[in-house]
C-alpha cells in the first residue's frame, strides 16, 4: 500500500503528506479490479466492506486484478461508483483479447484495453505482462475451442498428462468374470464407466464401476492432475478427458471380452415391497460380455418380450422409479446435440430425449449411488440439491399463471411442483412448464456434509458410478475403501463444484459461438422460433436447426413460449450476440 502512495505522491497531487504520513485524498480510492459479467468492482486495499462499482466504459484500459487509482463519482441514489484515473500495476494474469479497428478489447468481457497497431481485424491475442502473442483469428472456427478453454482458465488441459507407468494395487479380488455383465451407452461412447448384471433367480443387481483408484495413487502427480481437472469436458466434436486416454479409453474402460478391475455393488432387491434388502461392496474383476447401445436396448424393450432379460429388468426398474417419484421429480430432459463438420462449423442439431433404455440404466446407477452414500456417516462427499427458495416458487406460480395454469402454494414445495406439472399435462405444456420449474431450482453441488437431494428425492446420495470422468467419484471410492475422510474434504467439494460450473459455462460459450457462426452465414433468412424470455425479449430458433439464442430487436411483449417467425439481422461471433426481427 505504501509503495503506491509514494508513486502517487511523486507524480501527482492525489496524496498529501502530514506529519511524515502519506494520506490519499478522500475523493480517491486505491484497489484491485475484479470483473463479473455485468460490471467491475474495486476491492479496496484498505480493509473495508464498501463496494465500489465501475462501469466497463470507465475502466479506461484497466483489467482483472490490476491495481488502480479511482475517483469516486458522486451518486446520491443507488450504488457507489467510480472511474479509473490511473493504472498503478498491471496484473500478470493471462487473458485473451481481440482486435477491432486498431483497438484491443478483452474477449471475455468485451472491454476496451488500448489502441494497437500491426494487427488485423479479428486477430486473437494472448496478453500477459503487457506482451502480445497472436494465436489466431476469429474467422477460423477451429479457434473456438481455444477461446472457450482460455476464457474459463482451462487451457492447461491441452497439455500432456504427467508421464507415469500405471500399476494396479495387486489386491486379491473377487472373480466375477463368469457373470454376464454388459454395458449400455450411446453409440458414440468412447469410455465405459459402468456395467450391470441382474441375477434373476436371486433378485440381485450387480453394478460394476471402473476401479480407477486401483491405478491412481492418492496424491501422486497424476492424482493431482485429475483433482485439478475434476471432470472431463464434452464438446460436440471431442472429449478432453480427466484422465489419460491409456486409462480412460483402455485400462479402466469396461470394454467387452477383456478382464477389468471393478468396484462392484451386489444389491439384493425386495421385488414385492420395491426396496433394497441389503448390499455388498467389493473389489472385483469382471469381463463385460456385450456392449449395447441405447438404441439396441430400446428396440428390445419396444418388442416387449416378457421372457427377455432386459424387459424383465426394465419392468423392475420402472417400479423403483415410480416409488422414487413419490418424493422426487420426473422432468423432461431433452438435450440439444450439435454436429460439426470437419472444419468445426455447425452442421446440424438433434434432440436427444430420455428413452426407456436411459431410464433402465439411470435407476440402476441411482441404486448404487444411494447405497454408496448410506455407507458414509455425516461427513464425506455427497451430491446435494436444496429445494427452491420461497421467492422462486412464488415467481414460478406467477409465470405459469401467465400461461393459463391457475397454480397455488400447497403444503410443501414438492406438492406445489407436482400440482403444476399435472395442470401442465392437461393443457399439453409439459415441456414448457418443466423448463420453468428447472429454472426455479437451486443448483446441485458437492458437499462434505450429508444433506438431501431434493430433485431426486433422496436423503442419502453421492456420485459413485463415473470415476473415469468425475473426480468426486474417485474420492468416494477411496473413502469407502480406506474408511478415511480426507482432511481437506470441504475444500475438495467446493473446488469440484466450482469447476463443474466453469465447465458448464465453457461448453455453453463454445456452443453459442458455433450458433453465432451459423447465424452469420444465414443472415436475412427466416426461421421458426419460440419466445423463451419475455422480460429480455429472447427467443430460441426452433426449426430444422434448434437452440440458437436470438435477441429480438422489435420485441413487443409477446407471450412466453409464443411461436413466431424471425429474420436474422446480425451476428457477432466475438460476443455471440445474434439479433433477429419478428416478421
Amino acid at each position: 500500500m505504501e509503495k503506491y502512495l509514494k508513486i502517487l505522491y511523486d507524480e501527482t497531487s492525489y496524496v498529501t503528506l502530514n506529519n511524515n504520513n502519506l494520506t490519499l485524498n478522500s475523493k480517491y480510492k486505491l484497489g484491485k479490479i475484479t470483473i463479473s459479467n455485468n460490471s467491475a468492482t474495486l476491492q479496496l486495499l484498505f480493509q473495508s466492506s464498501q463496494k465500489i462499482y465501475i462501469d466497463f466504459d470507465k475502466l479506461y484500459g484497466a483489467n482483472e486484478n490490476d491495481i488502480v487509482l479511482v475517483q469516486v463519482i458522486f451518486n446520491p441514489k443507488g450504488k457507489t461508483k467510480a472511474k479509473v484515473i490511473k493504472i498503478l500495476e498491471k496484473s500478470d494474469t493471462k487473458f485473451l483479447a481481440y482486435v477491432k479497428e486498431n483497438k484491443l478489447f478483452s474477449l471475455k468481457y468485451n472491454i476496451y484495453i488500448e489502441n494497437i497497431k500491426d494487427y488485423k481485424n479479428g486477430d486473437i491475442l494472448e496478453i500477459k505482462n503487457q506482451s502480445n502473442k497472436l494465436i489466431g483469428n476469429i474467422n477460423d472456427p477451429q479457434i473456438d475451442e481455444i477461446i472457450s478453454l482460455n476464457i474459463y482458465n482451462q487451457q492447461y488441459r491441452l497439455n500432456s498428462f504427467p508421464k507415469i507407468s500405471f500399476k494396479t494395487d495387486n489386491k486379491s479380488r473377487i472373480n466375477l468374470t463368469n457373470l454376464d455383465f454388459c454395458t449400455i451407452d450411446p453409440v458414440s461412447a468412447k469410455d465405459f464407466d459402468d456395467a450391470i448384471y441382474f441375477d434373476e433367480n436371486n433378485s440381485t443387481l450387480y453394478v460394476a464401476i471402473a476401479d480407477v483408484s486401483a491405478y491412481i495413487q492418492e496424491n501422486s502427480s497424476l492424482d493431482q492432475e485429475a483433482k485439478k481437472r475434476a471432470f472431463s469436458i464434452y464438446f460436440p466434436h471431442k472429449v478432453i478427458p480427466m484422465l489419460p486416454f491409456e486409462l480412460s479409453n483402455n485400462l479402466c474402460s469396461l470394454v467387452p471380452n477383456e478382464p477389468r478391475l471393478a468396484y462392484t455393488f451386489k444389491i439384493k432387491l425386495d421385488l414385492k415391497n420395491i426396496k433394497v434388502i441389503s448390499s455388498e461392496l467389493f473389489e472385483a474383476t469382471i469381463e463385460s460380455k456385450n456392449r449395447y447401445s441405447y438404441d439396441q436396448i430400446d428396440k428390445i424393450l419396444k418388442a416387449n418380450d416378457r421372457s427377455n432379460y432386459f424387459v424383465k429388468l426394465y419392468n423392475i426398474t420402472k417400479k423403483f422409479r415410480v416409488k422414487r417419484l413419490t418424493k422426487g421429480f420426473d422432468f423432461r430432459n431433452d438435450e440439444i446435440r450439435l454436429k460439426l463438420d470437419n472444419n468445426q462449423n455447425l452442421l446440424s442439431t438433434s434432440i436427444e430425449s430420455s428413452t426407456p433404455s436411459h431410464s433402465l440404466i439411470e435407476e440402476c446407477m441411482l441404486l448404487a449411488n444411494c447405497e454408496a452414500a448410506k455407507r458414509l456417516k455425516q461427513i464425506g462427499i455427497f451430491r446435494v440439491h436444496d429445494q427452491p427458495s420461497q421467492s422462486n416458487i412464488i415467481k414460478l406460480i406467477d409465470e405459469v399463471k401467465s400461461l393459463g395454469i391457475k397454480a397455488k402454494l400447497k403444503s410443501n414445495v414438492h406438492d406445489t411442483i407436482e400440482y403444476i406439472q399435472k395442470k401442465a399435462k392437461n393443457i399439453n405444456l409439459q415441456e414448457e412448464i418443466d423448463t420453468l420449474i428447472i429454472q426455479s431450482q437451486q443448483q446441485a453441488s458437492y458437499s462434505s456434509i450429508k444433506k438431501e437431494h431434493f430433485g431426486l428425492g433422496f436423503s442419502d446420495y453421492s456420485h459413485f458410478t463415473s470415476p473415469i470422468r468425475r473426480y468426486a467419484d474417485l474420492v468416494l471410492h477411496r473413502i469407502l475403501k480406506t474408511k478415511r475422510i480426507p482432511k481437506d474434504i470441504e475444500t475438495i467439494c467446493d473446488n469440484i463444484s466450482d469447476i463443474e460450473r466453469q465447465i458448464a459455462s465453457l461448453v455453453w460459450d463454445f456452443e453459442d459461438r458455433k450458433y453465432s457462426r451459423w447465424a452469420n452465414k444465414n443472415l436475412n433468412k427466416t426461421f421458426k422460433a419460440k419466445i423463451v424470455d419475455s422480460e429480455k425479449g429472447i427467443a430460441f430458433i426452433d426449426d430444422d436447426l434448434t437452440g440458437a439464442r436470438v435477441k429480438l430487436g422489435n420485441y413487443a411483449g409477446q407471450k412466453l413460449f409464443s411461436k413466431i417467425r424471425v429474420k436474422l439481422e446480425s451476428s457477432d461471433i466475438i460476443t455471440k450476440e445474434i439479433i433477429a426481427r419478428i416478421i
